[in-house]
């Protein structure tokens, strides 16, 4: 019996027991799934912040210093720094807040110069910059490896600082990365009270450095997209300002039907073509291109256009504009850039054209030999060099008119060297020899159909509508 009763009494010593394990585990249980609530409602909180922060249009310095508040206010670290990556792999620090411990130790004198001890602290975070190797933040920059340091006084890795305020008793370390990328190491020290940091801490801070990555990133996006947006639209002013450069209307001489067509590769270009009225029997036209895309040409395109509506109606000579022009030009050109240029007058009374040419593709007549009665296409040659690329004396010795009959029937063709240059996608040239076969197929068209006709063929060609290069065409035929 009191073997029995003993027995009793065992099992329910066992039962009460195992039921305050039991409670027990499940006292933790709760007690973990609590904090895993408090900490994911912390992170939750905290990627609340950083989306009002990107709300507010703040730059890329205070973004990080709003991080780091909130890393202390999330934490309750006493202080906590960000340090940035750089791409040299130089890491230094961008936001502070609380007595965060530099990295290295501290000149003697230095802490004098400063009026507040925090004003001090954060210059010379600000200032010093360390290799990615040393340190803790360099370790977790170069692994991508958090590092918790629960007990930093028995750490040989802790820089020791003299200052009792600056006594660093423990520190997290997190990466802030978004995907593969590495932005730079986010720190806390201290927290309030003597315990250290906890594994649970290290977790927050791991997920917080995760999310100010991701704001990070996001604030690149959207100061990228505003950038772009602007960009945009300076690109759209520039090309609406040289569309107004441009002719507005093509100007109409008896005897002559004149067609041009002008497509930029970018939103903004660098060639150039225009008229310029003499006299009732007498156009002048040029075609230019100015080395280059984008805005930079565009600019010097509009100077070039601007000089030579000053220059063309002081000279009869084509060759002689040229000049003027480029002396005129001598200081707008820079380095590595020139223009290539061809001027023409067209009298209808003498039915000739005189050019003159400075580097320029060669202009291409189509015309119906005499002797034969076939149609022809040929280039004609002159010498030049383009403008803005040697010395006057040199540019003047090398220009020289010249001059061809231009008869009824007759077909004028200038243009850029996006047309014989553009290419197909066995990078094979349209070519000067397809512009005068297109030419001679399409020369009994007018010519605002032979200005279309050739840019067909040249679209036909290449199996593309945008191309590498700017494309200029004018065309002029003699009736």
């Amino acid at each position: 019996m009191l073997f029995f009763l003993m027995g009793a009494a065992a099992g329910a010593l066992i039962v009460h027991w195992t039921a305050m394990k039991a409670r027990a585990r499940a006292d933790r249980l709760e007690e973990e799934k609590l904090r895993l609530a408090e900490e994911k409602q912390i992170v939750v909180d905290f990627m609340h912040h950083m989306v009002q922060a990107l709300g507010e249009g703040l730059t890329r310095e205070e973004l990080f210093q709003r991080i780091v508040h909130a890393a202390i206010l999330c934490t309750g670290a006493l202080s906590a720094c960000i340090f940035e990556k750089r791409s040299d792999d130089k890491m230094r620090g961008v936001a502070v807040e609380g007595l965060f411990p530099p990295h290295r130790p501290l000149p003697p004198q230095a802490q004098a110069k400063l009026t507040t001890r925090a004003r001090f602290i954060e210059q010379v975070l600000k200032s010093e910059e360390f290799d990615i190797s040393e340190g803790i933040v360099g370790q977790v920059a170069r692994t991508g490896q958090g590092v918790l340091i629960a007990d930093a006084a028995a750490d040989p890795r802790i820089v020791r600082h003299d200052d009792p305020a600056l006594v660093v008793k423990s520190v997290i370390a997190a990466p802030i990365r978004f995907q593969d990328r590495m932005l730079g190491v986010l720190a806390v020290a201290n927290p309030a009270g003597d315990l250290p940091f906890t594994e649970s801490d290290f977790s927050l801070v791991l997920s917080l450095a995760e999310q100010a990555g991701l704001a990070v990133h996001n604030l690149e996006s959207m100061h990228f997209q505003i950038e772009k947006k602007q960009l945009d639209l300076d690109l759209a002013l520039a090309s609406s300002i040289q569309q107004m450069l441009l002719p507005a209307v093509t100007p109409r001489l008896a005897g002559l039907d004149l067609a041009a067509q002008y497509v930029p590769t970018q939103k903004v270009g660098g060639d150039l073509y225009d008229f310029y009225v003499l006299s009732p029997t007498r156009l002048g036209l040029a075609v230019a291109d100015v080395s280059g895309k984008g805005i930079p040409a565009s600019l010097l395109m509009a100077i070039c256009r601007t000089n030579l509506q000053l220059i063309a109606s002081r000279h009869d000579s084509p060759a002689g504009v040229l000049r003027a022009v480029n002396r005129a030009m001598a200081g707008d050109v820079c380095r590595g850039m020139f223009i290539t240029l061809i001027y023409a007058v067209i009298d209808a009374e003498r039915g000739t054209v005189t050019f003159a040419r400075a580097g320029h593709e060669l202009p291409l007549l189509s015309r119906r030999d005499p002797a034969t009665g076939q149609a022809v296409s040929e280039f004609i040659g002159s010498e030049g060099m383009p403008v803005g690329m040697v010395e006057a004396e040199m540019f003047d010795g090398t220009i020289a008119d010249h001059t061809i009959p231009f008869l009824p029937g007759d077909v004028l063709v200038l243009y850029t060297d996006g047309i014989t240059e553009a290419v197909n996608d066995e990078e094979q040239e349209f070519s000067g020899s397809r512009l005068a076969d297109a030419l001679r197929i399409l020369r009994g068209r007018g010519a605002g159909e032979i200005t279309a006709g050739i840019l067909d063929h040249v679209r036909r060609f290449t199996g593309r509508d945008h191309h590498r290069d700017d494309l200029t065409l004018v065309t002029v035929k003699r009736v």
